[in-house]
């Protein structure tokens, strides 16, 4: 079995594979990923956009640019990470999204479909190693991926109804494939966060880790489960079990965004997101 260390890098720590050579760097210049390769081609992708990893159109523009990049080189398998133990990634960045023009928002959105079509439908294995909360847009991130491994203690889901606005249909349509109809139809409808046990329970991520080492070990374990599976035949069926989903957000993408333009522009939801904004606001105040 594969070995870990911990990696300090100038924005964090970055848990790594060690290897029996210095690990490539994937080609590209990104601000907020780091991207490390090991011997058998796997990559590890680990978002670093301080404090939350939320999901603005740069970060999203360099999830997607790394996709094609791992696309183009062959890559065997890859591992989506954060460099925090706290939070995977708090979801859509809220300040694209609030008092913004619709242009922005398209933009942060349609980059968004972007990637899910490229991390859904890669034709390497994907495993998401959830070292943190994972709410709303990182929830989806993991739903974008083949295989959740989740630290215990934390929570993830779909919690746009708590903010004011529903989540968008391709994304309604992923979870119910991922847990069912009727857990989905619950979940969305109260805007509902799962701990880490309950969404093992309910099918929303595959296996519980104590903690980041043991999540990457549990990640190697199941990218070796394909290493005997010649890798066309396992995309075939890869591909011809998410062809549908993938085809409707491939051809309906502008609709798409642009109904979550109109969704988030509604003067309901920007109130709704300024309430938010101010209870977070208030709750750091305390803090202090």
């Amino acid at each position: 079995m594969s070995s870990y260390v911990y990696k300090t890098t100038r924005r964090g720590v970055l848990l790594a594979k060690t290897v029996s050579y210095q690990v490539r760097l994937c080609s590209g210049n990104f601000r907020h990923l780091e991207v490390l390769k090991d011997e058998n081609n796997v990559a590890i992708v680990t978002m670093k956009r301080a404090p939350v990893n939320s999901l603005n159109t740069e970060l999203l523009t360099e999830i997607s640019s790394v996709l094609t990049d791992l696309e183009e080189t062959k890559c065997s398998g890859m591992i989506l990470t954060s460099f925090s133990d706290k939070v995977f990634c708090s979801g859509l960045d809220i300040y694209e999204i609030f008092k913004s023009k619709p242009s922005a928002i398209g933009t942060s959105f349609s980059t968004l479909l972007e990637v899910f079509i490229k991390l859904y439908g890669s034709t390497f294995p994907t495993v998401a190693a959830i070292t943190g909360h994972a709410p709303a847009g990182g929830c989806v991130l993991g739903l974008f991926c083949e295989y959740r491994i989740m630290v215990q203690n934390f929570k993830i889901g779909l919690n746009e109804d708590q903010l004011g606005f529903n989540a968008p249909s391709p994304i309604v349509k992923l979870m119910i494939n991922t847990i069912g109809h009727r857990n989905a139809e619950l979940a969305l409808t109260s805007g509902r966060l799962f701990t880490t046990s309950q969404a093992l329970q309910v099918g929303l991520v595959d296996e519980i880790a104590k903690d980041r080492t043991e999540a990457f070990e549990k990640a190697d374990g199941f990218l070796r489960r394909f290493e005997m599976i010649p890798p066309l035949a396992r995309n075939f069926t890869k591909q011809s079990m998410r062809r549908a989903l993938l085809q409707d957000v491939t051809i309906n993408r502008e609709k798409y965004t642009e109904g979550f333009v109109s969704m988030i522009s509604l003067h309901e939801v920007q109130q709704s997101i300024a309430a938010y904004l101010d209870n977070l606001k208030n709750k750091k105040r305390n803090a202090h």
